[in-house]
């Protein structure tokens, strides 16, 4: 670990918040000078008040560990790199457009990759109006279901949560072009292209 790197990072996370070191070490608990030394590089938190100072500047531990904050590229924003993330222990559904770190029931949370739909995972998709109506050929018992349709057009993603005993079909708005994502619970994230 480089203590100078990660003393800048700490100094220009607490300025991007607009706060003073006695602010930061008022939140923690900790004196001023204390503050100090760790953006000076002659120190670092220790890990008791790691996971405080990580809550206060607004960022992860591991970044603050590691002394760099990853940014994005501007385009990555595109709907065309939308990815997905469910949280293996709670089931919470999340969708981001660029590389990003999901952190959920206190555990990383693994991007899920896209496959192109099977025999086993097909849909069915007709026009209702100005609406896609979509069944799936898929078993919605507890053990193995859809758990979620996600439909990415040019601008923005619905998503349309699912649950076992359900009806296998949704039905969503039109819009120009776009893709269809649906996760099971047991195979995957499947894609389909309208």
């Amino acid at each position: 670990m480089d203590l100078i790197k990660c003393g800048k990072l700490l100094c220009n996370l607490r300025k991007a918040k607009g706060m003073t070191q006695k602010q930061v070490a008022d939140k923690l608990g900790v004196l001023p000078k204390t503050v100090s030394k760790w953006e000076t590089g002659n120190g670092f938190p220790d890990v008791s008040a790691l996971s405080s100072l990580a809550d206060v500047l607004g960022v992860c531990e591991r970044m603050l560990l590691s002394g760099n904050l990853i940014q994005n590229m501007q385009e990555v924003g595109n709907m065309k790199k939308i990815r997905f993330y469910v949280c293996p222990q709670c089931g919470s559904i999340m969708q981001g457009t660029g590389e990003c770190q999901i952190i959920c029931c206190g555990r990383p949370v693994e991007v899920l990759e896209s496959q192109k739909a099977d025999d086993a995972h097909t849909i069915n998709i007709s026009e209702i109006e100005n609406d896609f109506y979509i069944e799936f050929n898929h078993e919605m018992t507890k053990e193995h279901f859809i758990g979620f349709v996600a439909y990415a057009g040019f601008d923005r993603v619905l998503i349309v949560r699912m649950y076992p005993e359900q009806d296998s079909a949704v039905r969503l708005p039109r819009m120009f072009r776009g893709r269809v994502y649906f996760y099971c619970n047991k195979h995957g994230l499947f894609e389909y292209k309208i």
